[in-house]
């Protein structure tokens, strides 16, 4: 309104070789000029913002274009298929992990089952045929294959291994970024801080004046030492990772002999079973009966925990259910929880 009201007071202006009519006039035509040209420029530049899409830097350091928020996704882990849940984005997968809907390791099953597709260590070919717009991952998984994929002209987002809760809470902003929905990655990460911090309170009400002291049994005989995310797992719970404590390394084997150096208080066993394809109970029936093992604490006074699998090995947002786990192997029902919890943002 302010250009055409200009306008007309130049209209109405009589140039009568009046020195200051003259002047007048060459000033509102200025003004104007500059008005319009701005308007113009404006215009444009908020075209080229809505027009532009985003970029998001991934763990690699790599680059990766949205032309828009892509609503067609393939998770090719666990970890990513329960962040993409987490974050309400369920209608934009299009396939996750096969592991995702098998209880014995998974407490996303329902969710999981809602969602057709499941895939396992897929080629660039059956990546292709699935026609997604994006393709979440560790960097763990294998460079060739991401390499494959973003040759098929498909964007490949790698978010970091971690190895803390707090590596996590980065993996979720980092996805959130990559989706476009950054309130909902705020949301999610709060959800974390807020049990952990129930967590904290329940066990100040417990006044533990000895922590116990925790073997994880893993069917992976490396992992579970100091440096991984059972071990800050264990710290949240109010427990002392023995294997850690042994000063033994994530990746390094954990012996018979530094078992019974270790002398835990308490083992949390194995529970997976791959969709019923592999016997657990005789896995640990042999481990149980060793007889290199029968002076340890934890067998002799049957301190034995048979966890919620999908809580304890957990690189997604309900990690803190696994800290909850630990607490209540460690320090009983007050920590109990529902095999089904997740958090999740509400859409």
């Amino acid at each position: 309104m302010l250009e055409k009201d200009l306008m007309v007071v130049v209209m109405k202006i009589k140039f009568n070789n009046s020195k200051w009519n003259f002047l007048v006039l060459i000033f509102a035509w200025l003004i104007l000029i500059v008005l319009f040209t701005g308007c113009k420029m404006g215009g444009q530049q908020n075209n080229e913002e809505s027009q532009s899409g985003y970029t998001v830097v991934d763990d690699f350091g790599t680059k990766v274009y949205f032309k828009a928020p892509p609503q067609k996704i393939i998770t090719l882990a666990m970890g990513t298929d329960s962040i993409v849940l987490g974050l309400g984005e369920q209608k934009r997968l299009l396939a996750i992990s096969s592991l995702a809907d098998d209880p014995s390791s998974s407490n996303v099953v329902k969710q999981a089952q809602q969602i057709k597709r499941k895939i396992w260590n897929p080629s660039q070919e059956e990546v292709l045929s699935l026609n997604p717009e994006l393709v979440l991952t560790y960097a763990w998984t294998d460079p060739e294959l991401i390499k494959n994929i973003r040759s098929l002209g498909i964007n490949v987002f790698v978010i970091k291994n971690p190895q803390t809760i707090s590596d996590i809470k980065d993996n979720v902003h980092q996805i959130a970024a990559a989706l476009h929905i950054f309130s909902s990655g705020d949301k999610l990460t709060q959800m974390m801080d807020d049990k952990l911090l129930e967590i904290k309170k329940k066990l100040a009400q417990k006044n533990i004046r000895q922590p116990k002291k925790v073997v994880l049994v893993s069917l992976m005989n490396t992992y579970g030492g100091k440096g991984c995310i059972f071990d800050d797992m264990c710290r949240e719970a109010g427990v002392i990772n023995g294997v850690a404590a042994a000063g033994i390394e994530n990746g390094q084997p954990v012996t018979k002999e530094m078992l019974v150096k270790i002398n835990p208080d308490l083992f949390i066993m194995p529970v997976y079973n791959d969709h019923n394809t592999f016997d657990i109970n005789k896995y640990n029936k042999e481990f149980l009966e060793d007889p290199a093992l029968q002076t340890l604490t934890a067998i002799k006074n049957k301190q034995l925990f048979y966890p919620k699998e999908g809580f304890i090995y957990n690189c997604s947002q309900d990690v803190v259910f696994g800290v909850q786990e630990i607490a209540h192997a460690a320090y009983g029902e007050t920590f109990s929880l529902s095999g089904d919890s997740h958090l999740h943002v509400e859409k």
